[in-house]
């Protein structure tokens, strides 16, 4: 495994998700993530109440690769940054135990913290991430 700064690997993780520019959102893409990696959201408390009703045990919702990533956090940036006008930041104190960070980040609306999650980054041996946990507060 190579060395990475924690913190530093959170400012980068955060920064694709309030990036404006597509192509650079997707050349940020593929220098974070691994070729075959997966993003897991434990989806917001009405989601998973919706998926409960339905019979549906497994709540996580998936994005595997490149192109599904790509679109989930355009979808995000389209939706919070674009339509909302929220910006995220990284907090401080990332974490790296192995193979495996914790970030926490801030969802900041006029100045204000209006939310925020915490996410655990499995790396792969390249640096990249593997498989990103993602639990929104």
């Amino acid at each position: 495994m190579i060395d990475i700064d924690p913190q530093e690997l959170a400012e980068r993780y955060v920064a694709h998700w309030t990036e404006p520019d597509p192509a650079k959102r997707r050349d940020a893409i593929e220098r974070l993530w691994a070729d075959d990696a997966t993003h897991v959201l434990h989806p917001p408390v009405e989601i998973r109440e919706a998926a409960d009703r339905l019979g549906f045990a497994d709540q996580a919702l998936r994005a595997e690769g490149h192109d599904a990533i790509e679109r989930r956090v355009s979808r995000s940036y389209d939706d919070f940054i674009a339509g909302q006008g929220f910006t995220f930041r990284a907090r401080g104190g990332a974490i790296r135990l192995d193979g495996v960070v914790r970030i926490g980040w801030d969802a900041v609306l006029g100045g204000e913290v209006h939310g925020g999650g915490i996410d655990l980054l499995v790396l792969a041996a390249d640096g990249r991430i593997q498989t990103d946990y993602m639990f929104p507060e």
